[in-house]
């Protein structure tokens, strides 16, 4: 049997499970919360291979010294790799605890039931349970993976409709790393580098002092500063004014357009994928289409967060990173720190969903510690730093040319996507944490590179069209460098793949005289594909969409994410005026086997919302090399009051694997709007967001 890869790296039972003398379980993951309810998840997982109620089973999540290092949280991979992985390891626990029991009581494995727990013979109970014979076990074997699961058919708490263990504290007021301050803790904040490699020539720290009207301490190492305080007003103000009091010297700029459309004329790196060129293109008619998307950022409402304490040689961290056991290692390379010194536990915090600031601001806290040991010091970024210096999300130019044959179906398919680098994660040739960056000189700028395809890809993500569509080939122009920094976002580049394969879906569609739903679908193979597509379709009561152009709009999208993860189709109703509002949104998933259906919804309509915010209001501003969209007004988002009657279902398919669906909405929420706004307009808007400038530029060029 093929382990899952989690499995495979994490080869010890006592990595993944533990029966505590409380006689409740400890199941462990390398995965973490960040919005998405996976913690929820693999707790009805583990509960229901063991037999034992919710109530006895806790989930360590993110925890360097207890849980197994699962690299980061990404790719909507949580259950599908992880809660795999706690599926098999649970059943083996099991098994092991069974035949254990069995020796002491003198019978077959088979004679044997559990309930709760506890071992029953013959419908009686034997008075043993899992915790008078789990300290019999070597629980540091390595999973063998070969023990039977449990039928699907006897699950009574997998597929339940079951709440997130996370969410009351939080809608309380509490349950975020923001909520904690140790005693005694020493609030900090961070004066940046305007530019990475930038050498700090002054700073006038009696000006500082003055200007934030309290007891300030200033830690300076190297080009790292640091203002540290017990009221943490202080420390703002401090903050907040120390840009005009320093004076910098130098710093490595990049290429300086941040307009995507300007991307083909950058060096880049060339990668080709899928069909070889096979001489002369077949014959028809070409049709293209030619997107982009801009810069955009995490836009986290809580910015990073982070605590850090450096006492008897022992680093402690609290971060809500996406990987602590990756945040570990980076954190002792840039501080020439033993690994195992440092123990790093995930908090939850606001969700990012990909590489935001807190990794960062872990290595901030991490360097103060050491500064001034045996304290917590709490570093909390300021809303300008965070959206000046997190990791963006690339601007992205996806270009797509279709040739179809004499009754208008494809035939031949090329793309080409423009994007520099999706994943910098610290660790990378020449990428490192920004605390490291002020520390000691730049490393060099590795080549760039980006997920392979075994990983789901990183610009060309979601390229290839699950139709039928002929030869398929995907031309990715990696950028070499980019004006800001960039890494992982949501999806990667499957947002804007998505909006050009089904923008060009209903130009193709269009062109041939057909029905958008019914073009699809004739060339669509996949029944789960078709599934999805149909019933979004009449949730969205589509044949009654009217004639188009007169303000008023319904779109459709669909995609698989990655083409492995969950099955997805949206519809979306708009109205055009000046501006684009959404009226309603209908989604429909296939995810296999729902581990918490009610928890996958949820994961539905939040990816919605966030498609819906990109394709209509985020971009970030750059001059230069600097980011200029320093708050709300300058870089806006969907706001509750844009946010429409979402209606999320699921097609349950309990016989296959469970699948990924963090970000199987996302691309299709924004194609399906760019789809209702051109039918609304009667044109189409093929560069995003679209805002209430682009919609008047396209209305008065009627």
């Amino acid at each position: 049997m093929t382990l899952p890869a989690s499995l495979t790296d994490n080869p010890r039972l006592d990595r993944w499970i533990a029966f505590l003398p409380d006689r409740t379980a400890r199941v462990a993951s390398g995965k973490v919360e960040i919005g998405q309810g996976v913690v929820t998840a693999l707790r009805q997982i583990a509960a229901e291979e063991l037999n034992l109620p919710l109530g006895r089973v806790a989930v360590a999540s993110g925890d360097t010294d207890i849980g197994p290092d699962e690299q980061y949280t990404t790719s909507s991979l949580s259950i599908m790799v992880s809660g795999g992985s706690i599926r098999l390891a649970a059943a083996e626990a099991r098994a092991l605890l069974t035949e254990q029991a069995a020796l002491r009581l003198n019978c077959a494995p088979s004679d044997l039931a559990v309930l709760d727990g506890a071992f029953h013979r013959a419908g009686e109970a034997s008075g043993i349970d899992y915790w008078d014979v789990a300290g019999e076990i070597d629980w540091s074997r390595a999973p063998t993976g070969a023990v039977p699961t449990k039928p699907i058919s006897s699950y009574d708490i997998v597929g339940q409709d079951t709440p997130r263990d996370d969410l009351p504290a939080k809608v309380f007021g509490g349950g975020f790393l923001h909520d904690m301050a140790p005693e005694g803790v020493v609030h900090a904040r961070i004066l940046r580098q305007p530019l990475p490699g930038a050498e700090l020539i002054q700073l006038d720290e009696r000006a500082v002092r003055r200007a934030a009207k309290g007891e300030v301490e200033i830690v300076r190492r190297a080009n790292f500063v640091a203002f540290l305080a017990t009221d943490e007003w202080s420390v703002e103000q401090a903050a907040a004014t120390a840009p005009a009091y320093a004076q910098w010297e130098g710093g490595v700029a990049h290429p300086a357009n941040a307009d995507p459309r300007a991307l083909p004329g950058q060096p880049a790196v060339e990668l080709s994928y899928g069909d070889a060129a096979q001489g002369q293109q077949p014959a028809g008619d070409t049709v293209e289409v030619s997107i982009t998307r801009p810069y955009v950022a995490h836009a986290s409402l809580g910015p990073s967060v982070a605590l850090a304490r450096f006492e008897d040689g022992k680093l402690e961290i609290r971060s809500h990173g996406q990987g602590m056991h990756p945040l570990r290692r980076n954190i002792a390379a840039a501080l020439d720190l033993p690994e195992a010194s440092i123990h790093a536990v995930h908090v939850d915090g606001p969700g990012c969903y990909g590489h935001n600031g807190a990794d960062d601001a872990a290595l901030d806290a991490a360097v103060i510690a050491l500064e001034r040991p045996g304290r917590w010091i709490r570093v909390q970024w300021r809303r300008e730093e965070e959206f000046a210096y997190e990791p963006v999300g690339p601007a992205m130019l996806v270009k797509i040319a279709a040739v179809v044959d004499d009754v208008g179906l494809p035939v031949d398919w090329t793309t080409d996507v423009w994007s520099p680098v999706h994943v910098q994660r610290p660790g990378a040739p020449g990428v490192v944490m920004l605390g490291a960056q002020a520390l000691r000189p730049m490393p060099p700028w590795g080549p760039p590179s980006d997920p392979p395809e075994a990983r789901g890809f990183g610009g060309p993500r979601n390229a290839f069209p699950l139709y039928n569509v002929g030869q398929r080939r995907i031309r990715h122009h990696l950028t070499e460098r980019a004006p800001i920094r960039t890494s992982a976002l949501r999806g990667l580049g499957a947002l804007p793949n998505v909006y050009a394969i089904e923008s060009l879906m209903d130009v193709l569609a269009g062109k041939a005289g057909q029905d958008a739903v019914a073009y699809r679908l004739a060339l669509l193979e996949d029944s789960r594909a078709r599934a999805v597509l149909e019933r979004a379709a009449a949730l969205a009561d589509w044949p009654s969409k009217g004639a188009g152009g007169d303000g008023k709009g319904l779109g459709i999208a669909f995609a698989r994410y990655k083409n492995i993860a969950a099955y997805a189709a949206v519809a979306v109703a708009v109205t055009v005026d000046e501006e684009v509002r959404l009226d309603q949104i209908w989604t429909v998933a296939d995810a296999g086997l729902a581990i918490n259906p009610n928890g996958i919804r949820n994961q539905l309509e939040g990816g919605c919302v966030q498609g819906a915010s990109w394709a209509l209001k985020e971009a970030v501003q750059v001059e230069g090399n600097v980011i200029t969209s320093l708050d709300w007004d300058t870089y806006p988002i969907l706001r509750f009051s844009d946010v429409p009657d979402i209606h999320a279902e699921l097609i349950e398919n309990r016989d296959d694997p469970a699948l990924g669906v963090g970000e199987c909405t996302v691309g299709p929420t924004a194609a399906a709007i760019g789809n209702a706004v051109a039918y609304a307009l009667g044109r189409r808007i093929d560069d995003m967001p679209l805002t209430r400038d682009r919609v008047m530029a396209t209305l008065l060029a009627e």
